[in-house]
């Protein structure tokens, strides 16, 4: 194939012009001109790299009315999605201008030399924090634009000091060209060189497959299904010099009704859940895709307001023909699993549409059937019964790790919280209380990631300022001559308020 067409998510038919789908020799070209551009882009000093952050932002706010109606078009979503999007990535890109003007993200140590020291001396050690290298970003089909070409891996990236090449996810390349455009025009105009950024595009995975393989790319980002990040993952370590991929690929995020909250408010949470489990067709990789609760009244109510909920939830568009067909098939999979109850069922999905579907389990049949925890992206959930609150923590302990888990709770639930906090810690990146999980705040104390399969690395997060952690490596210094040391490790470093940790104080610049 030489030629693709982005294709409207509403009809499944291909629009628009045909974009030239990028090769081999395409792919090394850019991760080429990404190293050469590593070191000069690496030393820019921190305004520098703050405001073109911030020129990126602004260059994608100027897009405007086009940018909308591509996404709208190529994702199905409504156009409040367009904007609110809109927002969050242009939100995220001054949020790490910020990050990198105050310089905490250098991590800098400095244990003054100690010659007198007995019995040994102790030599001067300084320590800070630099980019990894050139990263590679794979943009994702549910979030066209706050986690594909310009969203958190290539902001958290770029922040970093780390050239981007991304990989534009093929569901929508207007919306990805339009804004790849958008960071091209920030890269010049900020007089960095052209290598700061390069966009690839094409259906085939054998173009992803070369880029994670090109042996100037030092790190990966992608967000997507489970095969997806695997696969990657596995040619990464295959390399000659092995890589990180910071993959973010499956969850069901289970929610927990705990007895109380029950009883007092069954039917509302009921009717809550459901409109968190639709929302954008239920292609988020937050969506509450398990429910977790101990039989009695409470939760009979809870299943009678969202099964009639569920009833009357019209299909909605899904992201592509693609991802409604695996969605159908998820369902139908569900529907087939021994002893599983189908609670209720919206109007029936077409090629290019999902309807709503609930399912009720009990925890021993889910305890026998893995399938029935396994990820369906879509508007689908089950609700698994359990008899008592030995069973409960039975189920969590069976769980894969997850992006989140949600309590809902009331004063007289606490004592049970404190009883599973311990286990959903060492199960989930996140734990809300009396909320929903569809919805990631952009700030320093968000984690989106979780362990395996949520994520291929729990110690880390793709959204939120610790984000940049990643795309950075240690360097320490000893005994090297002050003219030699990085400007801000120096002894007569000028004050720039960047924090340093010196013989174990912290101390500000």
């Amino acid at each position: 194939m030489t030629e693709f067409r982005s294709v409207a998510a509403a009809s499944g038919e291909a629009y628009g012009d045909a974009f030239a789908v990028h090769g081999p020799e395409d792919v090394a070209k850019a991760c080429a001109a990404a190293a050469a551009a590593f070191d000069t882009y690496r030393a820019t000093d921190r305004e520098t790299r703050a405001a073109f952050l911030e020129r990126i932002a602004d260059e994608i706010q100027a897009l405007g009315e086009p940018l909308f109606e591509a996404y709208m078009t190529e994702s199905g979503l409504p156009r409040g999605r367009a904007e609110g999007e809109c927002g969050r990535t242009c939100g995220q890109l001054r949020m790490f201008a910020g990050v990198v003007r105050k310089g905490q993200w250098l991590q800098m140590r400095i244990d003054p030399a100690m010659p007198d020291r007995a019995p040994l001396p102790r030599p001067d050690l300084r320590l800070r924090m630099i980019p990894v290298g050139p990263v590679a970003v794979f943009g994702a089909s549910n979030f066209p634009l706050a986690f594909s070409t310009a969203g958190g891996d290539t902001a958290s990236a770029l922040a970093a000091g780390c050239p981007v090449v991304v990989k534009g996810h093929p569901a929508h390349p207007i919306t990805g060209s339009m804004i790849a455009q958008a960071i091209s025009k920030a890269v010049a105009d900020s007089g960095l060189p052209e290598g700061v950024f390069q966009h690839l595009v094409g259906p085939s995975n054998e173009l992803g497959a070369a880029l994670v393989q090109n042996p100037n790319i030092m790190a990966v980002g992608f967000t997507g299904s489970r095969a997806g990040g695997l696969a990657l993952t596995k040619l990464a370590q295959a390399r000659e010099v092995p890589i990180p991929v910071y993959a973010e690929m499956s969850a069901v995020n289970p929610v927990l009704l705990l007895p109380e909250a029950l009883k007092a408010r069954g039917e509302a949470l009921g009717n809550a859940f459901v409109g968190s489990l639709c929302m954008s067709a239920g292609q988020f990789c937050t969506n509450p895709g398990l429910v977790l609760a101990i039989e009695g009244e409470g939760l009979d109510a809870f299943l009678a307001a969202a099964g009639g909920a569920v009833s009357e939830a019209k299909p909605q568009t899904m992201l592509t023909t693609g991802i409604a067909a695996a969605y159908a098939k998820g369902v139908e999979k569900l529907s087939a699993a021994p002893g599983i109850e189908q609670v209720a069922k919206g109007e029936e999905g077409t090629r290019t549409t999902g309807g709503a579907v609930l399912f009720k389990a009990t925890a021993e049949q889910f305890l026998a059937d893995k399938a029935l925890g396994e990820e369906v992206f879509g508007a689908s959930s089950v609700v698994v019964v359990c008899k008592d609150e030995a069973e409960l923590k039975t189920v969590l302990e069976g769980l894969e790790g997850q992006l989140t888990a949600t309590l809902h709770m009331d004063e007289a639930d606490e004592a049970l919280a404190s009883r599973v906090l311990p286990v959903l810690e060492r199960k989930v990146g996140r734990i809300l209380a009396n909320g929903w999980p569809t919805g990631v705040e952009v700030c320093h104390a968000m984690v989106h990631g979780g362990p395996f399969p949520s994520t291929t690395d729990p110690r880390s997060t793709s959204v939120g300022s610790l984000a940049i952690d990643r795309f950075l490596r240690p360097v320490s210094y000893q005994n090297l001559a002050q003219g030699l040391l990085p400007p801000e490790l120096r002894d007569d470093a000028k004050g720039d308020g960047a924090p340093r940790l010196i013989d174990g104080t912290l101390t500000l610049n």
